[in-house]
């Protein structure tokens, strides 16, 4: 007896994934030309400036569009890799101007990118570095969440391509430009992934692509100490610092990596960093928290820790979150704390919230939104009789 197979339905291999160009330093870029046997050896420099001038000045997606390079070479590297953005699974824009873009780099991948406009055209994007984080600091909501994995050089690159297409900032603008600053103050711990955070720099500092100055791009840490002059030598961006308390009591427990990097340690590693002078100071963040950090006392305690540190200190509201013990300090307790720094002769401006209403606030990212759309998908699955009924 025939047995006779019905393939019709049979799950196709899916097709292998091309190398996206967009994340590869100009040295990677022409190493990767020259290992997929695309280019010739000695042409090889050569077209990878033109190619990155087109992906990095003009933003272009698609090999066709390079038209100062051959039609026939033009399809061998469409054949062979890929310019593709990521999927944006959700856009949202906030009332005070502020946008935030969920992204999907891979499947079960995604992370949060905040667009913050300021005065006139200027703002910054707030990019992410890692999926999770290991750092559990008590006031981020962001630190509840597992570390997945580092992003790699391409995916914090495409973050800033991704919010350059959505601002229509493409070619690269010398002047006047929307985006203007990077602040890697999003998810993750920077100096945790310091080889493709570096990587990432060099692609977006570079004067013939993207082109925004290594001094309008700054990395927070929460005081990864060993890995600080490696930063500074390495990317010459300006350092910003996740310092929340002035003593190593306070600061154990709001952020819990002081265990293992104390202050005085982590003061004398800033007094080091390379560049560090009065026309690049170290911003200073201090969440402000009622009753817990936001005395005069504390105030007084931070200007005398800070003695000498060509420093800014941002004092940022807290942005309560959903199971949190922490309230925002009053507003006029912030005011004074502010206006004892600002004697000092030390620059403390309070950051006004943006972005609340989108939860793309500091400290509020990808968490609230995972909630929301999990909330979306389990009413959306759920039957319209169960929803009307009296105990739904």
């Amino acid at each position: 007896m025939g047995v006779t197979l019905d393939l019709s339905r049979a799950t196709k291999p899916a097709a292998p994934v091309k190398p996206n160009l967009c994340g590869l330093t100009r040295k990677g870029l022409v190493e990767t030309l020259i290992a997929a046997d695309v280019v010739p050896a000695p042409k090889a420099r050569m077209r990878a400036n033109q190619m990155w001038r087109w992906i990095h000045h003009y933003g272009v997606t698609d090999f066709e569009a390079m038209t100062d390079i051959a039609k026939e070479t033009r399809a061998v590297l469409a054949e062979a890799f890929s310019l593709a953005r990521p999927e944006i699974v959700e856009r949202q824009v906030s009332k005070d101007g502020t946008r935030k873009w969920l992204i999907r780099m891979a499947p079960g991948i995604e992370v949060e990118t905040v667009y913050i406009p300021d005065v006139g055209r200027a703002g910054a994007l707030c990019v992410s570095s890692q999926v999770g984080c290991t750092l559990n600091c008590t006031f981020c909501h962001t630190g509840t969440q597992a570390l997945v994995r580092n992003l790699t050089a391409a995916e914090i690159v495409a973050q800033v391509q991704v919010a350059r297409d959505d601002l229509e900032e493409w070619p690269s603008p010398k002047e006047d430009r929307r985006l203007s600053n990077i602040v890697f103050m999003g998810m993750g711990e920077p100096l945790y992934n310091l080889d493709n955070v570096a990587d990432a720099i060099d692609i977006i500092a570079d004067g013939e692509g993207i082109a925004i100055s290594r001094r309008r791009i700054t990395v927070s840490t929460s005081g990864v100490v060993p890995e600080l002059e490696a930063l500074g030598n390495r990317t010459q961006a300006m350092l910003a610092i996740s310092l929340h308390a002035t003593n190593d009591p306070l600061r154990d427990v709001l952020v819990p990596l002081n265990k293992k990097y104390p202050i005085a340690q982590l003061i004398e590693g800033i007094r080091a960093y390379p560049g560090l002078s009065n026309a690049r100071r170290v911003t200073f963040e201090y969440v402000m928290l009622k009753g817990v950090n936001d005395s005069p006392a504390e105030a007084h305690a931070l200007l005398k820790l800070l003695k000498g540190v060509p420093a800014k200190i941002n004092l940022i509201p807290f942005n309560p979150w959903p199971g949190t013990d922490y309230v925002c300090s009053d507003w006029g307790a912030i005011e004074t704390f502010a206006a004892i720094l600002n004697r000092a002769g030390y620059a403390s401006p309070i950051r006004t919230p943006r972005g609340r209403d989108i939860l793309a606030a500091c400290g509020q990212l990808k968490s609230e939104s995972e909630k929301v759309r999990a909330s979306v998908r389990r009413k959306a699955a759920t039957p319209p009789e169960v929803l009307d009924s009296p105990a739904a």
